[in-house]
């Protein structure tokens, strides 16, 4: 089993999440994988410049999967994703380091590293990656 990393965000996408470009609770978002050779990082801006993603097959599509992120709270404001997303590797395997979710058409909202002793983890055939946001939630702003 993998256990994700803490959620970075991209230094483009404070400013987005000021100026309103970037909107947890009403845009629609991606969350894509990466492998340890992409360009992923804080200067990163959107998923169009990004390096590195997972290979097309094996159960991966280019792009990653939607995924519905939520806000609760008012003074302090968790956001989340109540619904995991998964990918099932089949004819082969997954093999990813990061993952980022981004707007779709534009920018990354934040990303994390899927952690392995090894470096990437490695999905086999007929085994299943999923995604879960923690109890607390990707992140709290307050």
């Amino acid at each position: 089993m993998a256990a994700a990393g803490l959620v970075t965000f991209t230094n483009s996408a404070r400013t987005y999440l000021l100026n309103g470009t970037l909107n947890p609770g009403t845009d629609n978002y991606n969350i894509a994988l990466f492998t340890s050779a992409s360009n992923l990082g804080s200067g990163s801006t959107t998923y169009a410049t990004l390096t590195g993603e997972v290979a097309n097959g094996n159960g991966y599509a280019t792009g990653g999967k939607a995924i519905t992120i939520s806000l609760s709270g008012t003074t302090t404001v968790t956001v989340t994703a109540s619904t995991p997303v998964s990918w099932v590797a089949a004819g082969g395997s997954i093999q990813a380091y990061y993952a980022a979710v981004y707007k779709v058409n534009g920018a990354i909202l934040f990303y994390f590293t899927l952690k392995s002793p090894a470096g990437n983890i490695d999905v086999t055939d007929t085994n299943t990656l999923a995604i879960t946001a923690d109890a607390a939630g990707f992140f709290t702003l307050s």
